[in-house]
């Protein structure tokens, strides 16, 4: 198996998620595909105590377990199944269960920083950065916080102008250079999701030939 490794990057809220859904299922039919989650691969700080966890900058390249994920990916590439990492957003802290992921056609890896990473960048055949406009994604942050991950309307405020904003403006937007296509308003843009799905489908075609 020879698997077609798809990054998706794009600020915090700005449909990431959206787009990796609606391209996994478009990529079904193409063949076996798996969704990886960049925030998976956060540190683990068992050693630090909750206080000391929740005051991390995690919005900042350093605050991801990279070469575990680039060793994965390699892993999954070479044909062999990995045991993901899982988060647990309420704790700051990786969670004791893991996910068995097997080899696939397609593998998407969707996070804030993947493009922000050299090592991790040169891993991806198709590189998409979603691009929607700030105050969008900050309400679209604000209720996710609340609602799915049990954060205050004051915490979620304090760490958008605290990390999540610089850190975009350091690291997640300049970063979008590297990208190969750039999607307006993520996962509403049936258009530009048509186009990758006839792309994955040309490489798949293409290396399955080579192979």
């Amino acid at each position: 198996m020879i698997s077609t490794i798809i990054g998706i990057a794009g600020g915090t809220a700005s449909g990431k998620t959206t787009v990796a859904r609606k391209i996994y299922q478009m990529s079904q039919s193409l063949g076996s595909v798996v969704v990886i989650k960049l925030d998976d691969y956060y540190n683990e700080n068992s050693h630090l105590t909750i206080e000391q966890r929740r005051i991390i900058n995690y919005d900042h390249p350093s605050s991801y377990d990279s070469q575990l994920l680039i060793k994965h990916l390699k892993r999954l590439r070479s044909g062999q199944s990995i045991d993901k990492p899982t988060y647990d957003f309420v704790e700051h802290n990786r969670a004791k269960a893991t996910e068995r992921i097997d080899p696939a056609d397609v593998i998407i890896v969707e996070g804030i920083m993947i493009f922000a990473i050299p090592e991790l960048r040169k891993l991806f055949d198709i590189k998409l950065y979603v691009h929607t406009p700030d105050d969008v994604r900050f309400i679209r942050r604000l209720t996710r916080d609340i609602n799915e991950r049990g954060r205050s309307v004051d915490s979620v405020i304090n760490q958008y102008l605290t990390t999540v904003r610089p850190m975009h403006l350091e690291y997640v937007e300049p970063s979008r250079v590297y990208a190969d296509l750039i999607i307006p308003e993520g996962g509403q843009n049936e258009v530009a999701i048509d186009i990758i799905a006839t792309k994955i489908a040309d490489i798949m075609h293409q290396k399955n030939q080579h192979h």
